[in-house]
């Protein structure tokens, strides 16, 4: 269902679109070539299970979970809240 002046699947293919772009980002940004032996954070060695599970790795578990705490995934605008506010008075 599309609206306004949208053809027909604009909506999904802009979702589509969306997700294809999250893909690529993702995997670009995942590490490749030579694993680090030590934690560029800590220093802290890092076990060979984990730098052979994932190639290029750069932080031990403990560093890369505080890195993964401080990434924003998404930011409400707004429009979500109101949303939910408009769906409690129907």
């Amino acid at each position: 269902m599309a609206g306004g002046w949208t053809r027909d699947g604009a909506v999904q293919d802009q979702i589509d679109d969306t997700v294809k772009d999250a893909v690529l980002r993702a995997r670009a940004l995942t590490p490749q070539g030579d694993s680090a032996e030590e934690c560029d954070d800590c220093g802290e060695p890092i076990p060979k299970k984990r730098r052979d599970a994932l190639p290029g790795v750069r932080t031990c578990i403990a560093c890369q979970s505080e890195r993964d705490k401080a990434v924003v995934h998404s930011r409400s605008t707004g429009a979500e809240a109101r949303i939910a506010s408009c769906a409690r008075r129907v």
